[in-house]
């Protein structure tokens, strides 16, 4: 059964347009992504929501890894406590959206037949369904050709499965077609030119579509709650979130601990590139500038990529430790404002004094006391024994951790519980 608001098919290899001026969203996917099955039980509210018409794009995920030189395996190589959190995260959104979500056992599983046997069913919605519940949640093996056929047949597409061989180049056309757009991932969104990467960004979406996203719940915490931010100057998305961490602490009634950490020197103990940015594919890079920009616009910040970077902030955090309790948010804001809206070098002495104000000098010649180098040092154990591996990190209650400003939403989900 065809949903009414899927794309008409495509010739072998096509791309149509649609007609009749209406506004349109493509999702590219490939069901060995958890997110993007998760995303695919959210875009027809959005399709429906905004009046917009959807159009699913199969692609081989593991060709468009190729093509950026990115693990067939995403998880192959992350630290620990990265994965464990990775792990956690899928099951966050599942339980946010009360969608079920069962990781099969030798996943990556592969996927090319069940991709061409879309194709070969005429890209039906009833087909992506059944191939995302039998991978995501039946833990069916749909790399296996039985599977496959018997998938297709209770969809009522039997017919489609002798034709599999004959969607091979059209699955490759697809798949090179997503490596020019620059789509480096699943599940990725393509409204008005504009690339839209993750699940997590449906929000944007909905919005680039004239759509209003809805609003978190404002359901009142049963008790209070404790949150701790660890942060670091030289992190852009550091910057994003640490603006909102205040804001959400106040409307959710928790208790607020703001944490310094040298990202550099947990970087080093975890094993992890010191800047992982500059270790991503040009198509990662770019969409990543495009999307912090996405980011500032939604926080309301100012944001301009420095021309420094990165930066080495050692003297920054010691000052941030040698302050006095009560001087230490107006002398964080006014740094990370210094740096990724103003591109001041804040290695440098005479902008740190400038920044502290008061007592300036003799604040900076605290950073070379063993006590305030002991303490940074402290902060950065303090990361690490909670799991913290990148910046910004949110932990609820010492236990919960939350990785990344983009997961803000999430963070204040389990504040309110």
């Amino acid at each position: 059964m065809s949903n009414t608001i899927e794309f008409p098919p495509s010739s072998r290899g096509g791309f149509p347009a649609s007609s009749g001026g209406a506004r349109t969203f493509e999702f590219w996917f490939d069901y060995s992504c958890p997110y993007a099955y998760l995303a695919s039980t959210q875009v027809r509210g959005i399709a429906h929501r905004t009046n917009s018409v959807l159009i699913y794009r199969p692609m081989l995920l593991g060709g468009v890894f190729q093509a950026n030189n990115t693990p067939q395996n995403l998880s192959e190589g992350l630290a620990p406590a990265k994965k464990r959190h990775n792990e956690l995260d899928m099951r966050r959104w599942a339980e946010r959206w009360n969608v079920p979500l069962n990781k099969p056992a030798g996943h990556p599983l592969r996927t090319v037949d069940a991709l061409r046997a879309t194709l070969a069913a005429g890209i039906e919605t009833s087909v992506i369904d059944a191939f995302f519940r039998a991978y995501w949640v039946e833990g069916r093996d749909i790399g296996n050709l039985e599977t496959v056929r018997a998938i297709l047949a209770e969809t009522g597409h039997a017919e489609a499965f002798p034709r599999l061989d004959a969607h091979r180049d059209e699955l490759r056309v697809r798949t090179d077609r997503a490596i020019e757009l620059g789509i480096f991932g699943a599940p990725t969104f393509l409204v008005n030119n504009e690339l839209f990467w993750g699940q997590d960004r449906l929000r944007f979406v909905e919005r680039a579509l004239g759509g209003r996203p809805r609003p978190a719940s404002m359901r009142a915490p049963s008790r209070k709650h404790t949150l701790d931010a660890y942060f670091d100057f030289s992190s852009p998305f550091s910057y994003l979130g640490m603006s909102q961490v205040e804001g959400l602490a106040l409307r959710t009634g928790s208790r607020l601990n703001v944490r310094p950490m040298l990202l550099g020197a947990l970087f080093k103990t975890l094993g992890t590139a010191d800047a992982p940015m500059m270790t991503w594919s040009q198509a990662k890079q770019r969409y990543y500038f495009q999307d912090l920009e996405r980011w500032a616009r939604h926080w309301v910040q100012p944001f301009r990529w420095p021309s420094r970077f990165p930066m080495n902030t050692v003297k920054a955090l010691r000052c941030y430790l040698a302050l006095p309790e009560e001087r230490r948010k107006a002398f964080r804001e006014a740094t990370y404002r210094a740096y990724w809206s103003e591109d001041r070098d804040i290695s440098n002495d005479q902008e740190l004094i400038q920044l502290i104000g008061e007592g300036g000098p003799a604040i900076l010649a605290r950073t070379q006391d063993q006590d305030i180098k002991d303490a940074l040092f402290a902060a950065n154990r303090t990361a690490f024994d909670a799991g913290v591996f990148g910046a910004p990190t949110f932990v609820v209650d010492n236990e919960h951790v939350f990785w990344g400003q983009d997961r803000l939403g999430l963070v204040e989900d389990k504040l309110r519980e």
